[in-house]
């Protein structure tokens, strides 16, 4: 069974620009992803999908932690393979909605995001981290290979570094994030929302149609041969030439003025 929606697990705020935050709100308990807590994420996702203004997403939480995994502690309670199986594979469908969304996800990291939280991080498409944050995949600690984690981990830092967290399940600081290619920005705590802010303006500046194409395009082409790879990305730039912003873009540049986009 699917756990019911508890909407004040994940709090969605979105401004006039289409900036959608959504706020993991579980502090007390470290914004595990309970099935409740999954649930709430993926109603929230949902309605990002269906918001024609969205632009954006910034995935936060309150707390301590950005995200402790799931619940060890529910998960002892309920040793069933079949409970086990649903909810591994309904943190795989929140963890694909991130990759489907039509518009950019940036993982605003105040805290530590440990195990299935650490894999919330690397699905996201950009990651902006306090410097006091740390990650781990600490699952092999309890005797729990991190397997679901260990998927968008490996596309996200090298197999030598990603295999290091997986197999001890040792904590990293923000700084070794970085350096081995999990986060984009790490920064003081005080400087965390203007490090997010300057990536979503980045963004919320471009036309929302070659965001959303592009974005589309990165992971297919990721997954596919070389030959196929070039043979879809060259189609997509093609089709979003097509579009009147791509167009007015050209246009400017010709011109050699400020493109003024249409959305």
């Amino acid at each position: 069974m699917e756990a019911a929606v508890n909407d004040s697990l994940v709090k969605l705020d979105r401004d006039e620009r289409g900036v959608v935050r959504l706020t993991l709100n579980d502090p007390q308990r470290f914004n595990a992803l309970s099935a409740e807590m999954l649930a709430a994420l993926q109603s929230a996702l949902d309605a990002v999908a269906r918001d024609e203004q969205a632009r954006v997403v910034v995935l936060a939480a309150e707390g301590k932690a950005f995200c402790a995994g799931h619940n060890l502690k529910d998960m002892a309670a309920n040793s069933e393979l079949a409970y086990y199986q649903q909810l591994f594979a309904q943190c795989s469908r929140v963890m694909l909605s991130i990759q489907k969304l039509p518009v950019p996800v940036i993982a605003r990291v105040q805290g530590i995001a440990t195990a299935a939280g650490c894999q919330l991080v690397a699905q996201c498409d950009l990651a902006v981290a306090a410097s006091e944050a740390r990650f781990a995949t600490s699952g092999i600690q309890y005797g729990l290979f991190c397997a679901t984690p260990s998927v968008p981990l490996v596309r996200n830092m090298p197999i030598k570094q990603s295999m290091e967290m997986l197999l001890t399940g040792e904590f990293i600081d923000a700084a070794t994030a970085l350096h081995h290619g999990l986060l984009n920005r790490a920064v003081p705590a005080e400087q965390l929302d203007a490090a997010v802010e300057t990536l979503v303006a980045a963004i919320v500046s471009k036309p929302r149609m070659a965001i959303r194409m592009g974005k589309e395009l990165v992971y297919r082409q990721r997954e596919m041969g070389l030959e196929s790879a070039y043979q879809l990305a060259g189609q997509t730039m093609a089709t979003n030439m097509m579009d009147v912003d791509a167009q007015e873009g050209a246009q400017a540049f010709a011109q050699k003025r400020k493109p003024q986009w249409s959305s």
